[in-house]
């Protein structure tokens, strides 16, 4: 692993290389994307990537971020090693300049990015950066649910375009010369309204019984199980509040010596709007990439996850217990190039038109045994299944 490592630029040259003839230099769409690998271990170290931070499955972790940049027919090309407590709109820039000079030959590039990678700042870089013949850096990021609340006029105007029939709603306009194009899914906008009513009328009868249980104490009734007080019965609710994610609707006085709170109808309003909504910026002026065909671009960039679920089933990426730098650095991209294998590999089974994935086709491998027998001094070979 140490030798991989020292000579690593000299590996990802030649892995380039093999690879550079499977990426279309006329138009190569790449899709971008991080996860979080989990590591074990305690010590300190300098330059170390193992730092703590929010993992992908919404928990506090040691950690180190790792990005991958893949076609739009699936074949991984990059990969890069980030700190696990890194921003994710950080990791982008320094990602597709070393793409372009490793891959000089694509004449046009439009690398498309989920939600936590965008920023104001690396969007305004990104449309600074221009390939070997002079052509800008196209791209498709989608809108942070954050900052939905910047498009609230233009999410009204395509509220009133929604039909009631049960299919997705595509439409597009103008931001800061961008295009900015809004999907509307109903059906799926429909249950996280649900579910999001739901939950404020639990939490609305939760609050009724501590106001009354609160009441009846004032009143010199005795209950059952602890005493309650406005201070204890405002810290339960405001932390079921944050748990599930209502903090900006429901609003819980913390100040109050009373258990108080209030529903922000204009805050309600405003998150059933975006239900089921996706806003994707992009600059790509190609009047033949339609609207339809920016959303469905961008949804196939669930193909990295999947690719993040192969390495870390499949492939067994994670956990990490490696603590130098470089060797953790040496054990990814030894699991990336098995991704690429293992991609190749997808790629030949469909090709092949057979119905075996790449599991499939290595279990059944796997059943194959090669044997040397000797009959009067003479070799002979055989395979059995």
């Amino acid at each position: 692993m140490d030798a991989l490592i020292d000579h690593q630029e000299e590996v990802e040259q030649v892995i380039a290389q093999q690879l550079r003839p499977m990426v279309d230099q006329d138009l190569s769409m790449v899709f971008y994307d991080l996860t979080t690998i989990g590591v074990e271990g305690h010590t300190e170290l300098t330059d170390d990537v193992r730092h703590y931070g929010m993992s992908k499955e919404g928990l506090i972790a040691r950690q180190f971020m790792l990005g991958v940049v893949q076609t739009a027919e699936g074949l991984p090309i990059y990969h890069e090693v980030f700190d696990g407590n890194q921003p994710e709109a950080k990791t982008i820039l320094p990602t597709v300049e070393k793409v372009l000079a490793r891959f000089s030959h694509i004449r046009r590039l439009i690398i498309v990015a989920d939600r936590g990678l965008l920023s104001l700042d690396n969007m305004d870089e990104l449309q600074k950066i221009t390939l070997s013949d002079g052509r800008k850096l196209e791209f498709i990021l989608a809108v942070p649910a954050r900052r939905y609340g910047e498009f609230v006029e233009i999410l009204e105007q395509f509220q009133s375009k929604i039909t009631e029939q049960q299919k997705e709603t595509i439409d597009e306009t103008t931001w800061q010369d961008l295009r900015l194009v809004v999907a509307h899914h109903p059906i799926r906008a429909k249950e996280q309204t649900e579910w999001r009513r739901a939950k404020i009328k639990e939490l609305e009868a939760k609050a009724v019984l501590w106001v009354n249980k609160l009441d009846h104490q004032d009143g010199g009734a005795v209950n059952r199980g602890r005493k309650l007080s406005d201070g204890g019965a405002t810290a339960r609710f405001y932390h079921e509040v944050k748990a599930l994610h209502l903090a900006k609707i429901i609003k819980v006085d913390m100040k109050s010596e009373r258990f108080t709170y209030d529903i922000d109808e204009k805050a309600l309003k405003h998150a059933e709007l975006v239900d089921g909504k996706l806003v994707i910026v992009t600059n790509v002026k190609d009047v033949e990439i339609k609207p339809v065909d920016i959303i469905k671009r961008y949804k196939s960039l669930a193909d990295i996850e999947r690719g993040f679920r192969v390495l870390k089933s499949e492939i067994e990426i994670a956990p990490v217990y490696h603590r130098l730098p470089q060797r953790i650095r040496a054990h990814a991209m030894i699991c990336f190039m098995a991704l690429i294998l293992y991609r190749v590999m997808r790629e030949r089974l469909k090709m092949a038109n057979t119905n075996l994935s790449p599991e499939r086709a290595l279990a059944q491998l796997k059943r194959i045994h090669r044997h040397q027998i000797k009959v009067n001094d003479k070799r002979c070979q055989a395979c059995q299944h």
